[in-house]
């Protein structure tokens, strides 16, 4: 929306299209523009030219920006500025109607932003241009010295209008954050917006609740009122807070671990009025107070330094710009798509990652446990059970690529995923990778290694070669069968790496003569007794798996059955 002392005048897009567009309709149609001039056509048709002396570009600190021009036709020289109301209240004349109409606006969920105008003689202009060229060549504190030379023009500027632009949700915006919160995720808001707008944007987008009861923290400045305010939210329950920069920082300043203790028990939270690094700092203490991982959204420049702080970043590309794309772990064009991303690709993800490192760690310490249970038997000696390529050959081509087509591995198809997303919320209790799962695959290790061991020393043949061919053969069946009892979903390619694997053992076995006798292999004794071995090893963890599936199955399994 556009605004002119109460009249307002319907937009599009952002600010700078918006006002684009509404001069137009009113007859004055932007022409051209470039660095250096800019055209106009009058609704007569009479061209007017500008010249651009000066830029002052939009910075996240100054909140404002502004421009210089020269009319070509009549000579006037011109200070245009566009900026957040707090800042321009407190730079245009007094009037009587801007903080009323500002909080208007805000009230409707609109991005307020003030106009004003200072006209500037010839002379006026030529001692500022002076001014602003030597502090920009200071060697020292350059920044501060320039900004000092602009603030000098800005005093007691004539007040031109209001821009109330509307922030448009996305498609599916409210439908993602129901998702997000069934899913067990605290989601807070972080905005430069005023409070106003930033609690009617909550409400638009259903963070918080129509009949939900909200708690604004009034404006604190010392200790004393935030402990006051914080004694007054303390005894509220199952209450959203909104509360602005300014009152954020004095409380995080004297009462951090209550305030945060505070905030991390309410259902949603809104910090307004924040500047990019009040965003990165709330994001550190989150990390720091909860132990919990945080994951960042934003689609703007003022959003890197919270994305770059974040466990997780999430860029979303919009009209601000790809900077927070750019700077984040993962971008995704549409705030929609967040669901899918955390519901289907980050559970995945994680129970992928958890059964692959669990089974790289089995497949070592059983191997390991071998050896040991071999040294033990011919007293301690140090004889390496398998030497050469057979070591070598286990970790790689014998094994690799079964384990790690785990990846591939899926309990509940994406469909099933995004309709129930309290399948996520049983992650946050870190089952799939905890210190009882690590237990568990030890001792599988332990009770597979020892059992393949025992059992060829106990079968043993006429010679030690025997042993190594009897064990190691096992060892690979009982590897690969493992990977099959890991599995909740095949996928074609975990099929062919199961055979493709055994098939490279197989055809290696004619060029292992060194270490395998070959003629022994193709003995009926051979392959009893592998068959015997691999068979004690894995055949009771496949009954159990039956049994656990049985009488207490996951709860993802009642939503495939």
């Amino acid at each position: 929306m556009l605004g002119y002392k109460g009249k307002t005048f319907p937009c599009r897009w952002d600010d700078f299209v918006a006002l684009v567009q509404w001069t137009e309709s009113v007859g004055l149609t932007l022409v051209g523009r470039d660095q250096s001039s800019m055209q106009l056509r009058t609704p007569g048709d009479q061209i007017l030219n500008f010249t651009i002396l000066q830029i002052f570009p939009f910075t996240y600190e100054s909140k404002r920006m502004g421009v210089i021009v020269r009319d070509e036709s009549t000579g006037e020289i011109t200070f245009y500025m566009k900026g957040a109301d707090v800042v321009m209240a407190g730079i245009v004349q007094y009037n009587d109607w801007l903080e009323e109409e500002c909080g208007n606006m805000a009230r409707e969920g609109l991005r307020v932003l003030v106009v004003a105008k200072k006209s500037l003689a010839e002379e006026q202009y030529q001692d500022f241009e002076a001014r602003y060229v030597q502090a920009k060549l200071s060697v020292h504190d350059r920044s501060l010295k320039v900004a000092t030379v602009i603030e000098s023009l800005e005093m007691e500027m004539e007040l031109l209008c209001l821009t109330g632009v509307e922030d448009q949700l996305q498609a599916d915006v409210r439908p993602t954050l129901e998702t997000l919160r069934n899913a067990g995720i605290k989601v807070w808001m972080l905005t430069g917006d005023k409070l106003e707008t930033a609690t009617c944007t909550a409400k638009n987008a259903h963070l918080v609740t129509r009949n939900q009861d909200i708690h604004v923290f009034r404006l604190v400045t010392n200790r004393s009122e935030a402990h006051l305010e914080l004694n007054a939210f303390r005894r509220k329950h199952d209450c959203a807070l909104v509360i602005s920069g300014d009152s954020l920082e004095v409380c995080l300043k004297y009462y951090e671990y209550e305030f945060m203790e505070l905030a991390c028990q309410c259902p949603a939270v809104v910090c307004c009025r924040c500047t990019p690094t009040q965003k990165a700092q709330i994001v550190r203490l989150l990390q720091e107070r909860t132990g919990k991982l945080t994951c960042a959204v934003g689609d703007g420049g003022n959003d890197v330094s919270m994305i770059q702080e974040s466990d997780c970043g999430v860029g979303v590309e919009g009209k601000e710009g790809k900077q927070a794309s750019l700077a984040a772990d993962f971008s995704v064009t549409q705030f929609k798509h967040l669901g899918r991303l955390l519901m289907v690709h980050g559970r995945n993800s994680y129970k992928r990652s958890a059964a692959l490192s669990q089974f790289v760690i089995h497949r070592s310490l059983c191997i390991s446990t071998m050896q040991a249970v071999f040294s033990s038997v011919f007293y301690f000696a140090s004889v390496p059970l398998y030497q050469g390529f057979l070591i070598i050959g286990y970790s790689t081509i014998y094994t690799m690529f079964p384990v790690f087509s785990l990846v591939l591995d899926k309990d509940v198809k994406s469909e099933v995923a995004m309709l129930y997303p309290e399948l996520y919320k049983d992650l946050l209790k870190g089952r799939p990778l905890s210190y009882k799962t690590f237990l568990i695959w030890v001792l599988i290790s332990i009770y597979q290694g020892s059992t393949i061991m025992y059992g060829a020393l106990l079968l043993f043949e006429s010679e030690f070669v025997h042993i190594v061919a009897i064990s190691f053969t096992s060892l690979i069946l009982t590897e690969l069968l493992m990977v099959a009892l890991t599995i909740q979903t095949w996928h074609w390619l975990m099929t062919v790496a199961e055979l493709l694997s055994l098939a490279c053992y197989i055809a290696s076995l004619v060029f292992l003569h060194e270490f395998i006798d070959v003629y022994f292999i193709a003995t009926l004794s051979f392959l009893w007794k592998v068959s015997v071995i691999t068979l004690v090893s894995c055949l009771p963890l496949y009954v159990l798996k039956y049994l656990r599936r049985r009488f207490s199955p996951p709860s993802y399994s009642k939503l495939t059955s």
